[in-house]
């Protein structure tokens, strides 16, 4: 299964609201947790988008055209930050339209990506290990 990483891009967020957090710990930590996630096996799409909906809207078209997707990760300052409603509305909404029957995900950092995944979906390759052969 292929799995949309969406959230906000590190230069949209507010971070007054996140003390001790800037852009380059936070870009850190996504580049880290995708590629775990390409580690475990996970076969993501990253698309990150700017706090305007209608911008991001359309890169969210964006990369589902370039690449169909079957499930989202929809990260956390994308949905919880109350100034980021309509912005998660219209993605869900759209999400909804463009992949009928898309699987959400939804993580609470980019640290806890790999668990959200793990309850949503499985890894779209698995090495085999000795016992596997």
């Amino acid at each position: 299964m292929v799995i949309l990483s969406l959230g906000l891009h590190p230069s949209a967020l507010d971070y007054s609201r996140h003390p001790g957090l800037d852009e380059a710990t936070l870009t850190a930590r996504i580049t880290a947790a995708e590629a775990a996630l390409h580690q475990a096996g996970f076969d993501i799409v990253s698309c990150q988008v700017s706090a305007d909906p209608d911008e991001a809207e359309a890169r969210i078209r964006e990369c589902v055209v370039a690449r169909p997707v079957e499930g989202v990760m929809i990260g956390a300052g994308l949905r919880t930050a109350p100034e980021h409603t309509l912005l998660f509305e219209r993605a869900v909404n759209l999400l909804n339209r463009l992949v009928p029957g898309i699987v959400f995900c939804f993580n609470t950092s980019p640290e806890t990506t790999i668990e959200a995944l793990r309850r949503c979906t499985r890894p779209a390759r698995q090495d085999l290990g000795p016992q596997s052969r």
